[in-house]
């Protein structure tokens, strides 16, 4: 018997559990809205009762735009150090979760660190780790192997799960109508669709989708309802595949709130922008208002090397339209495992789709830094700026490699700079160029 309810659970029976009132105060929100939000469905908080450094967070309608970092061991990159300063960077940048993704070799010991360092949420994604967890071929793996994975995860700590549990028989069918160019780029997706059509059998996730019910309640687990049919390519989006199994998703979504699970739901991927809106839309309508998380979308195949720009573009338009969740990409998408560089990139352009879609939303507060930003800059304060940037360290060096003669400015204009001349105008001063000195 659990000695405890799960968040989705207590908000049912009325209950204020510690981490819905630290959400509440940190989003300016009443308690008893808040509850409501979780009870239904609209908003999620993760928080595995054995991650005790966590600093809870919520997702979901009317609160701020949250985002994840990607992170993990790989096969041909076995640097556990750097992974560990990658952690620490999105810590630093007030990253509200952190994913670990590794997929080589025994990953526990990394992901244990990794719980006990973070106040942010973890995710992982149990399928990654199920052949160097049970040490078998993928062909080799039954059912009840995979849900071992799961429990595995859950046990150890992660705040939320991503389970492609919506890419059943049914998915697929439509999947291979719709012919796409890409087909399934989700890592994930294409290993379950692997196991099912060289065994024959269904999504175990789906078929067994009750037991792994049953494990995520027991640890207070986020079900994240993995997207396997996301598009990989723009020319995809929006195809019989992805709508498909987004219908599923959404019957999955009413299926764990049945079980007191919390929800949330993972979207596209690679998508024009003209497209964005209409399927946050969609998604909202098909999973019950249920919290979106996006992959970007990615607005262009281009752009490699760029591609967290790409994905700052998709993000912006989706959160504005009613994604909740982003995860960021960095600039070696497509291309490497990121680097820390790469990393902080990716973290800092994912910050201000966020934040520039709290601004579109309303949401209470946004705004605030932006107008101490902006009185910041008309009093001159460099120091003031720095400190209010997302990401003060690069303004302060690119402020001071070309250092101006007057601090008051900088070197982009200097004495010609429009706030020193209105402010000085408006002081009553004379403005005076070919004399000063």
């Amino acid at each position: 018997m659990r000695a405890y309810y799960t968040q989705m659970e207590a908000a049912k029976k009325g209950i204020v559990t510690p981490q819905l009132e630290i959400v509440a105060a940190k989003e300016e929100m009443e308690v008893p809205k808040l509850m409501e939000l979780v009870a239904s469905g609209q908003a999620v908080i993760p928080a595995n009762v054995n991650h005790t450094s966590l600093s809870p967070e919520g997702i979901g309608s009317g609160l701020r735009t949250k985002i994840n970092v990607n992170l993990g061991i790989s096969g041909d990159s076995k640097d556990y150090d750097r992974e560990l300063k990658k952690v620490q960077m999105a810590i630093d940048f007030g990253a509200e979760a952190i994913m670990d993704l590794s997929n080589y070799g025994k990953t526990h010991d990394f992901r244990e660190k990794l719980i006990e360092m973070s106040p942010a949420m973890i995710g992982s994604v149990p399928m990654y780790d199920a052949i160097g967890y049970l040490e078998k071929d993928l062909l080799e793996i039954t059912a009840k192997d995979f849900l071992r994975v799961v429990e595995a995860h859950a046990r150890e700590g992660v705040d939320f799960v991503t389970i492609h549990a919506g890419l059943n028989r049914r998915a697929v069918e439509s999947f291979r109508r719709a012919g796409r160019k890409m087909n399934i780029v989700s890592r994930g997706g294409s290993l379950l669709f692997a196991w099912m059509e060289m065994t024959g059998n269904e999504n175990p996730f789906f078929e067994y989708y009750d037991e792994v019910l049953d494990i995520l309640r027991e640890h207070d687990v986020t079900i994240s309802i993995g997207d396997a049919l996301r598009p990989g390519c723009i020319a995809d989006s929006s195809d019989a595949g992805q709508i498909a199994e987004l219908i599923e998703i959404g019957n999955l979504t009413k299926w764990a709130w049945e079980k007191d699970v919390q929800v949330l739901v993972e979207g596209p991927g690679h998508m024009a922008m003209d497209e964005i809106a209409a399927n946050m839309k969609m998604e909202k309508r098909i999973c019950h208002n249920a919290p979106f998380y996006v992959l970007g979308p990615l607005v262009t195949d281009i752009a490699p090397g760029y591609d967290h720009i790409t994905s700052a573009i998709g993000g912006a338009i989706a959160a504005a339209n009613g994604a909740d969740f982003l995860c960021y990409v960095t600039p070696a998408e497509h291309l490497r495992l990121p680097d820390v560089s790469d990393v902080r990139e990716g973290i800092v352009a994912s910050k201000i789709a966020a934040h520039a879609a709290d601004i579109a939303k309303g949401i209470k507060g946004a705004r605030d830094i932006d107008n101490r930003m902006a009185e910041a800059r008309h009093k001159m304060d460099w120091d003031e700026m720095f400190d209010i940037a997302i990401d003060g360290k690069k303004a302060k060096e690119y402020f001071e490699s070309t250092p101006p003669a007057d601090r008051h400015t900088c070197s982009m204009c200097g004495k010609m700079c429009a706030v020193r001349t209105t402010n000085m105008i408006l002081e009553g001063k004379k403005v005076e160029f070919c004399t000063e000195k």
